[in-house]
C-alpha cells in the first residue's frame, strides 16, 4: 500500500467552500483503478491547513493512472484554486514498525 500525503494551504476564508468542493470531488478520485481510501483532516492549530491522506495500491495508479485521468482534471478544476501556496505531494511506503 501507498500512502499519498500532502499539507493543503486554503486560501483566508475560503473553508466551507473547499470543503464543500472537496466532498464533490471524492468520487472522482474513489472511482480511480487502485484507489484504497481518502482522509481530509482539518488542522486543529492552524485553521485553514487540511491534511490530505490518500491510500493507494501502487504508486503508479495515483502517478499514472488517477493523474493522467479526465477525472483528474475535473479535481484540479474543483480544488487548487483554493490552494496558497500549492501544495507539495509526498508517497510513503508501508510503516516500518
Amino acid at each position: 500500500m501507498i500512502l499519498e500525503s500532502a499539507m493543503l494551504s486554503v486560501k483566508p476564508g475560503q473553508n466551507a467552500a473547499f470543503e464543500a468542493a472537496m466532498t464533490e470531488a471524492r468520487p472522482l478520485i474513489a472511482a480511480s483503478p487502485g484507489f484504497q481510501g481518502i482522509e481530509v483532516r482539518p488542522c486543529i492549530e492552524r485553521p485553514g491547513n487540511y491534511l490530505l491522506l490518500v491510500r493507494w495500491a501502487r504508486l503508479e495508479d495515483h502517478t499514472e493512472g488517477f493523474r493522467t485521468s479526465d477525472r483528474y482534471e475535473k479535481w484540479r478544476g474543483l480544488l487548487h484554486h483554493f490552494y496558497d501556496p500549492f501544495p507539495i505531494v509526498e508517497h510513503f511506503a508501508d510503516s516500518v514498525v
